[in-house]
């Protein structure tokens, strides 16, 4: 697309005086030149910065503008001979523009990669060190603690926060930490395969809720998109080997909570970025974890619990496993994050799918955790479930986005 530099000479051919005070079209003053972007269509804010924007300008009725271009800045009044050529011939395409699909396909595979080594970690520390409650605590302080040097540093930029905006990220924080607790516990108790079968679950959560609690009618064909689910989980259940009522319960605790945290999201709606409302959100989930870490674990933690952990492993291996384990969680719940703005909705849940599928996957691979052949078959009965409604429920947002459009 033909890139014109715009300056104080020429707008779109219309010859302008050199001076402030000229008048176009019998109006008193230059027109007014707007910039504004769809932050859900154009751009994508990515570790805090907007990626992609698409910049239209528009101007008052004396001028029309008709063509989207991108805009350049003018570091002078004058540009030399290279950039003359470069405007003449066309703006330079980034490589993050000229690839949008390989960079999308980055952020997935990076997005899966953390998760998966997350997910070993986390296994392998409650191996030798099964306190689910300060491990929570651990993933959460190294989060902060990488918030916090960003911030420093930054990159990016800390937003600004307030009484009424803290007042809508305290239930989703509280919401948060209880099921990232909750998990913590089930992965301890149980395989890490087993967990994530029961917490495939969470869609049939999240439909009760908009029915119930919303208010939201929900279609007869996503509620039997979800009867696969419950089939599938349960069958696994009845004869998952490592089975045990704390995995279970504590799985379901957590699908619970992260359903809670789905519905005050949606209430907690701001302009802040996503890599700033992440911080601020494991900051306030830190606080409301360290209590109950305290009590429930605190004695035994003083009395045997490191001694034992530094007997097994080393000091050196414990507090590098436990700063790994915190880097990665916080990682890959951010790349999660920045993966879902800048792909629809119809891809990123196809993509969850296929994440907690590679997780499963992995984690029987790596433990060697022995399964029945009906859990086996329970687990991709409720997989396929699992992807059949995020589908569905993709296709009805994507629908509902276009009648709004239209």
């Amino acid at each position: 697309m033909e890139s014109r530099l715009l300056t104080a000479a020429t707008i779109r051919g219309l010859a302008l005086p050199p001076k402030p005070a000229a008048m176009i079209a019998g109006n008193g003053s230059v027109p007014t030149v707007r910039l504004s972007g769809k932050l859900s269509e154009g751009g994508n804010l990515i570790w805090g910065r907007q990626l992609r924007p698409a910049i239209l300008l528009e101007a008052s009725p004396a001028i029309t503008v008709t063509k989207r271009h991108n805009v350049r800045p003018c570091l002078a009044a004058a540009s030399s001979p290279a950039e003359s050529s470069d405007s003449a011939g066309g703006a330079k395409v980034g490589f993050l523009d000229k690839y949008p699909a390989l960079v999308t396909g980055f952020f997935f595979f990076m997005w899966y990669f953390l998760n998966v080594i997350f997910n070993i970690i986390n296994k392998k520390i409650y191996n030798y060190f099964p306190y689910p409650y300060f491990v929570s605590v651990i993933h959460l302080f190294v989060g902060v603690i990488y918030c916090l040097a960003s911030w420093a540093v930054g990159l990016p930029k800390r937003a600004p926060i307030d009484s009424n905006i803290l007042k809508l990220l305290i239930p989703v924080a509280v919401c948060h930490a209880l099921g990232h607790v909750t998990s913590n516990v089930s992965f301890a108790a149980v395989a890490v395969s087993f967990t994530h079968t029961i917490k495939a679950l969470e869609p049939f959560f999240n439909a009760a809720a908009s029915q119930f609690i919303l208010g939201q009618q929900i279609p007869l064909t996503l509620w039997l998109s979800l009867a696969p689910v419950v089939i599938g989980v349960s069958m696994a259940s009845l004869t998952e080997l490592s089975f045990n009522w704390i995995g279970f319960v504590s799985a379901m605790i957590s699908n619970i909570s992260f359903t809670y945290r789905s519905i005050y999201s949606k209430k907690a709606m701001t302009d802040m970025d996503s890599t700033n409302l992440y911080a601020y959100i494991s900051i306030i989930a830190l606080i409301v974890c360290i209590p109950p870490a305290v009590i429930l674990e605190g004695p035994q933690l003083m009395k045997h619990g490191f001694n034992d952990a530094i007997a097994k492993v080393g000091l050196t291996k414990f507090i590098t496993d436990l700063f790994w384990v915190g880097m990665f969680y916080h990682l890959y719940n951010q790349l999660a994050t920045n993966t879902l703005e800048r792909v629809a909705p119809l891809t990123h849940a196809v993509g969850n799918v296929l994440k907690r599928v590679f997780v499963i996957g992995f984690s029987i691979l790596v433990f060697g955790n022995k399964i029945s052949l009906q859990t086996g078959i329970g687990t991709s009965i409720a997989i396929a479930g699992v992807a059949l409604y995020s589908f569905i429920k993709a296709k009805m947002e994507e629908e509902k986005r276009q009648k709004k459009a239209a």
